[in-house]
C-alpha cells in the first residue's frame, strides 16, 4: 500500500513511523523551508517537494506526476492547511476519502458554524463579513466586544478582539486594501467574544463514529496566549464529571452533524458565564502543542499511531483500539529565550516526556492523581515564567 502524506508543517513522524511498521510504502510531500526538518527518514521511501507558496494546484500536480508510474492508495494531510489540498487530490485521482465538500467544514469556521447551528449545536452569534447591511444589523442586535476571524486560519492567527462599530468598519476597510484576495474581509466573520474556560476534545473516528475521544481544558484561553504571550497548558478534566459527559456529547453530535467518517479531530468549545457550552471550531487532524503525547500519558492511546492504523484500514479489515488507562496528564509549554532549554532541574517522576523544539519548552506530565496533576503544571507553568519565557508578538498571517 501507498500512502502520500501532505505537511505545510512539520508533524506527524509518529503517524510515518506507524505506516512504515505496517508494510506501507511512505510518500511525503512538503514544502521547500521543511526540508531540514528532523523527519523520520528512515520510514520515508520517497519525499517530494513544492515551492513555500504553493496552493492546491500545485500539490494536486505533484502528486499526480507521481501516480504517473505508481500506485497511490491513500492521501493524508498530517497539517490543518493541507486537509482542503488531500481532498482536492483525492477527487482528481479519484481515491477513496474525505472529498472537499466535508473537508471545507473542517477548514472553513464560517462553514463549520452555520452546519452546527443549522443542527442545533450551540454556537456564539455570528454573521459573515459581507453583506453590510447584515453586519450593520447584527452589530445593533447583537452587543460588543466581538472577534474579526479569517475563515482559513488555524489557531488564533490573524483574529481581531474589537469593541466599537467603527473598529469593525476601520479593520473591514483594512482587510479589503490587502493585494491577496483571500485576505481581505469576505474571507471572514464577526464572532460575538464569549469569555469564559476553552476545553478541547481529541478523538478517532472510525466509520461515523467516536471510538475514541479525551476531554481537556486550556488554563487560558489560546487567543489569550497567542496576543498576549505566556504559558499554555491543558490538561485532562475530572473523569466522569458532568463538564467531561456534557462534552464528550456535543462533541459526538458535531462530528455527526458534520459528516466525519474516519481519522482524527480536534475540536474546541467554551463555557460562558452561563454554564453552557458553545461550540467554536473544528479541525480534521491531530492537535498540535504535544496534546497528543498529553492524550498518550493519560490513556495510553497514542493518536498519530491509531490514525495511521484507522487510514490503512479504511473498514475494509478489523480495526480494535488498543486497551485505554484513565489517568490524567497535561502539557506546560512556553516560548524560550533559550535556544534549546534545559529542564534538567525539574525533577518529579511524573515528567513522562520532555519535548525538545528550537526556541520552545515544555513537559508533559502524567498521573493516576487529577489534583498532582494540577499541582504540577501550576508549579512548572510559575518557574518557566522565570527560567525560560520569551514573548513575541501575535502573526496576522501564517508562516
Amino acid at each position: 500500500m501507498t500512502v502520500v502524506c501532505l505537511a505545510s508543517y512539520f508533524k506527524g513522524n509518529e503517524f510515518l513511523r506507524q505506516l512504515r511498521r505496517r508494510g506501507c510504502r511512505v510518500v511525503l510531500v512538503i514544502k521547500e523551508k521543511l526540508r531540514d526538518e528532523d523527519w523520520a527518514r528512515d520510514s520515508i521511501d520517497e519525499t517530494l517537494t513544492v515551492p513555500n507558496a504553493a496552493g492546491a494546484d500545485v500539490f494536486v500536480e505533484v502528486v499526480s506526476e507521481f501516480a504517473r508510474h505508481n500506485r497511490v492508495d491513500r492521501i493524508v494531510a498530517l497539517e490543518e492547511y493541507d486537509v482542503m489540498h488531500a481532498a482536492m487530490i483525492r477527487e482528481h485521482l479519484r481515491i477513496p476519502g474525505m472529498g472537499t465538500t466535508t473537508a471545507r467544514l473542517f477548514r472553513d469556521k464560517l462553514a463549520m458554524r452555520v452546519k452546527a447551528f443549522e443542527a442545533g449545536i450551540r454556537v456564539p452569534d455570528f454573521v459573515h463579513v459581507l453583506n453590510y447591511d447584515e453586519i450593520r444589523g447584527y452589530m445593533q442586535a447583537v452587543p460588543g466586544p466581538w472577534v474579526l476571524k479569517p475563515r482559513s486560519d488555524v489557531s488564533a492567527v490573524g483574529i481581531q478582539k474589537l469593541h466599537d462599530p467603527e473598529l469593525v468598519w476601520r479593520a473591514i476597510d483594512a482587510l479589503d486594501a490587502r493585494p491577496v484576495v483571500t485576505e481581505r474581509s469576505t474571507h471572514y466573520l464577526l464572532e460575538k467574544f464569549v469569555p469564559g474556560d476553552v476545553f478541547h476534545v481529541d478523538s478517532l473516528v472510525e466509520g461515523g463514529e467516536v471510538i475514541f475521544a479525551g476531554v481537556n481544558r486550556y488554563w487560558r484561553p489560546p487567543m489569550e496566549v497567542a496576543h498576549s504571550g505566556g504559558v499554555f497548558l491543558t490538561n485532562t478534566v475530572r473523569r466522569g464529571s458532568d463538564e467531561e459527559r456534557a462534552l464528550l456529547e456535543m462533541n459526538r453530535a458535531l462530528l455527526t452533524t458534520l459528516g466525519f467518517k474516519r481519522g482524527a479531530t480536534h475540536a474546541e468549545f467554551i463555557r460562558s458565564a452561563d454554564g453552557e457550552f458553545y461550540f467554536l471550531e473544528v479541525a480534521g487532524r491531530v492537535g498540535g502543542a504535544f496534546i497528543a503525547d498529553s492524550l498518550e500519558a493519560a490513556t495510553g492511546v497514542n493518536v498519530w499511531r491509531e490514525w495511521a492504523n484507522l487510514e490503512i484500514a479504511r473498514g475494509e479489515e478489523p480495526y480494535a483500539l488498543p486497551p485505554q488507562r484513565g489517568d490524567y496528564a497535561g502539557v506546560v509549554l512556553a516560548l524560550a529565550r533559550q535556544e534549546w532549554p534545559d529542564t534538567g532541574a525539574y525533577t518529579d517522576p511524573e515528567i513522562v516526556l520532555r519535548p525538545a523544539k528550537r526556541h520552545h519548552v515544555a513537559l508533559i506530565v502524567g498521573s493516576p492523581d487529577y489534583d498532582r496533576v494540577q499541582h504540577l503544571l501550576g508549579e512548572y507553568a510559575r518557574r518557566f515564567e522565570q527560567d525560560f519565557l520569551a514573548v513575541l508578538p501575535p502573526m496576522e498571517r501564517p508562516q
